[in-house]
């Protein structure tokens, strides 16, 4: 009852203490104590079971007594007390019986030391059952925080990795958009390039209409006036035939041996024995006139071109600049106009003059 009582007291003192871990180095001793325990209480009772085989000494004392007669039923007077017992003294316990004392007290002792040993045991086992779950309850409460721990990390994790999956997508989304943006901004360009040229085309378009127009209110006013200059031409060349006719009549008819035809563009003279008609000037004119290709001045501008062709076919054989304007480019296109003219228009008789020359002017010059 005592051991069990100190136990639960010392439990009851254990538990009040804080948890701490076990120490690694007083297992071995508390073997060695247990050991030692077990040992002691084994000697304690073998000496116990030894000390109850033997026989204590006793004393002995003797008890005197009258003894009724109760064989005759006639009453008898009572007797007078009887003398007081006397009880022999017990003698002097022997030294056999000191010894056992001694020995007695000395198993007395041994017991109390091995009850407190084994007290002890008992207690040392039960702080090292209480070590023993505290470690227990400590490596609990560590494999709890590392699985926390393990958990917050996961956590953690879980969380960065959705955070990143997010700036992943925010990302993408931002590069889609800017690609978005680069696009409509190249449409834009592109729309706006569309825009510049159809509206330089139309501003072609216009200048080439304006262009055009000017060109043919140019081209109106030029043929106008060629129809003026031809008219007033060929009122002159009908002056000049009725006067060469007429002084063709005084010298009594004959073949002139020279012509003149005047035109817009210059005079026509033929020589070689073949005389022209008063037309033929503006058959050279209509023939010579479209392949001018002149945009440059036209004051003062006036070229000769000395022309032979073929008498009956009216192809041109050579054509040469007989005076120039002194502007060279001007002489070269009066040359290249006479040169695209080939052949030349035949006359009235059917031939045309062998050689002539032709005088190159501008239109409006």
């Amino acid at each position: 009852m005592m051991n069990r009582q100190s136990s639960s007291h010392h439990g009851a003192r254990v538990s009040a203490r804080p948890v701490r871990p076990p120490r690694e180095r007083g297992t071995w001793k508390a073997f060695a104590l247990a050991a030692l325990m077990h040992v002691l209480l084994g000697i304690l009772l073998y000496h116990g079971v030894n000390w109850q085989n033997n026989t204590p000494a006793g004393a002995e004392a003797e008890l005197w007594t009258d003894i009724p007669d109760v064989s005759a039923p006639t009453p008898r007077p009572v007797p007078p007390p009887a003398p007081p017992i006397k009880v022999q003294p017990a003698p002097p316990p022997a030294k056999d019986e000191e010894a056992d004392i001694a020995l007695q007290e000395k198993k007395r002792k041994q017991q109390e030391a091995a009850a407190r040993a084994a007290q002890l045991a008992e207690q040392q086992r039960a702080q090292q059952l209480a070590d023993q779950e505290a470690e227990a309850k400590r490596q609990q409460q560590l494999a709890a925080q590392q699985a926390a721990q393990q958990a917050a990390l996961a956590a953690q994790k879980a969380a960065q990795d959705k955070q990143k999956q997010a700036d992943k997508q925010k990302q993408l989304a931002q590069q889609k958009l800017d690609q978005q943006k680069a696009q409509q901004a190249k449409e834009k360009e592109a729309d706006a390039a569309k825009a510049a040229e159809q509206q330089k085309e139309a501003q072609e378009k216009a200048q080439e209409q304006a262009d055009a127009k000017a060109k043919a209110q140019a081209d109106a006013k030029a043929k106008a006036k060629a129809q003026a200059d031809a008219q007033a031409k060929a009122k002159l060349d009908k002056e000049r035939s009725a006067r060469l006719a007429a002084l063709q009549g005084q010298a009594g008819g004959g073949t002139s041996e020279s012509g003149e035809g005047l035109a817009k563009s210059g005079t026509g003279r033929g020589a070689g024995g073949t005389a022209t008609s008063a037309g033929y000037a503006e058959k050279v004119q209509r023939r010579v006139r479209p392949n001018i290709r002149w945009g440059g001045e036209t004051a003062g501008l006036e070229t000769v071109i000395s022309v032979r062709v073929s008498p009956a076919t009216g192809t041109l054989l050579s054509a040469s600049i007989q005076r120039s304007s002194g502007n060279d480019q001007w002489d070269q296109a009066a040359l290249r106009a006479v040169q695209l003219s080939d052949p030349m228009p035949l006359d009235i008789n059917g031939q045309a003059p062998p050689t002539f020359t032709i005088t190159m002017r501008p239109a409006g010059g």
